[in-house]
């Protein structure tokens, strides 16, 4: 059966190193309401939007490459189960496709079927393939910065 974690990939003129610094500038691109380090294996960081919230800690980095955070908190305010994404894995990784770098986002456990997925993925197309690739670009993202609750 085919994978159905929601995936999000971007294509940029930069290079993996510049790529893989702005994932790990997650206030510059997801929120700035970001508490803690993201950048180093056991970094633990908490990111903020009004009453949501959720907590990673960064299980993998091979430089340039790829990074791993899994969620090991959260409360997803408007949600039934407010902690959905408890043990969910956000994956990204960073290689060169024929002179263009190329970001591969996946998270697994968001799949359809479950409450968050649309909204989430919607969220998720924003930031990834908007702000993120914006930051990367552009050498500005579009975070969120509603103050945290």
């Amino acid at each position: 059966m085919k994978n159905q974690d929601y995936r999000a990939v971007i294509s940029i003129d930069a290079s993996p190193a510049e790529a893989f610094n702005a994932i790990s500038s997650v206030s510059e691109w997801w929120t700035a309401n970001t508490e803690g380090r993201s950048e180093k294996r056991d970094d633990v960081f908490t990111v903020r939007f009004g009453e949501t919230h959720v907590t990673f800690r960064i299980r993998e980095v091979v430089s340039n490459r790829k990074i791993v955070w899994q969620v090991t908190d959260c409360f997803l305010h408007w949600l039934k189960d407010k902690k959905e994404w408890i043990d969910t894995k956000i994956i990204f990784e960073v290689s060169e496709k024929k002179g263009t770098t190329q970001v591969s986002m996946t998270h697994v456990g968001l799949v359809p079927g479950i409450e968050c997925y649309e909204g989430c993925a919607e969220g998720w197309n924003h930031y990834v393939k908007e702000s993120l690739f914006r930051l990367i670009t552009e050498g500005k993202g579009m975070p969120e910065r509603v103050k945290a609750a």
